[in-house]
């Protein structure tokens, strides 16, 4: 039976982020990827569906709870949260826990071959931390793209997350985007212009969906990086 899931406490960044981590038993130098959950989401939705699926093909994982969700949902108050500037403040501080993230992943895994995988805000997030972060070798993007059409307020969001820029910055690393053509949070049209700025190799699957998307693309979209990060071999040697 595999082992349960618990949640724990991590350092990061100055801050005690509460976290899951999944490794992979018998297997200390697996690859591994850091996990990050949609707005209102938490870490638990992460590691439970696509963390247990990676261990499932010899990827260890670690889903955090991002600053204001799940367990760090009272960190600031509710008129805070309508202050553009203190939410600026929190989206820079996420994006430094997601590096110190990866580098705790790192010391307990294979440091070469780490993956961010982001769904709708983790997303965004996860390609604001790519772009800093080299040691991310591969990226898998659910239900993610650029930022709205034109709005009052796209220029000053810009100046803190530009999704197009910061995927232009993670030029020849494995690119993966699963989207649903339905999607009326994310639509189809924002995820085609960040594919469209990325730079090969990458790869848009189209799936007959909305936000949330069917389960199968967790099956399609840990076969992909364990193809990326030799995860199903390394796996097959063990068991031989």
């Amino acid at each position: 039976m595999p082992p349960r899931l618990t949640s724990t406490l991590i350092d990061l960044h100055g801050a005690r982020v509460p976290a899951v981590f999944i490794p992979v038993p018998g297997a200390p130098g697996a690859p591994a990827a850091l996990l990050l959950h949609g707005y209102s989401s938490r870490k638990e939705r992460m590691a439970d569906t696509i963390g247990v699926a990676l261990r499932a093909r010899g990827i260890a994982s670690l889903a955090i709870d991002l600053p204001l969700h799940g367990e760090r949902a009272g960190e600031m108050d509710a008129q805070a949260t309508r202050n553009p500037l203190a939410l600026a403040q929190k989206w820079r501080a996420a994006v430094a826990e997601c590096g110190a993230a990866l580098a705790w992943l790192g010391g307990r895994a294979d440091t070469d071959r780490l993956a961010l995988v982001g769904y709708s805000m983790g997303a965004f997030l996860a390609c604001e931390v790519a772009a800093r972060e080299r040691s991310v070798q591969v990226m898998a993007l659910a239900a993610g793209g650029d930022l709205p059409a034109q709005t009052p307020f796209s220029m000053l969001v810009r100046t803190v997350a530009d999704p197009i820029r910061a995927i232009r910055r993670f030029a020849g690393r494995p690119l993966l985007m699963v989207h649903g053509r339905h999607d009326t949070t994310v639509r189809p049209e924002q995820a085609e212009r960040l594919f469209a700025a990325a730079s090969e190799p990458k790869e848009l699957r189209w799936y007959d969906a909305g936000h949330y998307l069917p389960p199968g693309v967790i099956r399609d979209a840990t076969s992909w990086m364990g193809d990326r990060l030799g995860a199903d071999a390394q796996a097959q040697r063990r068991q031989a």
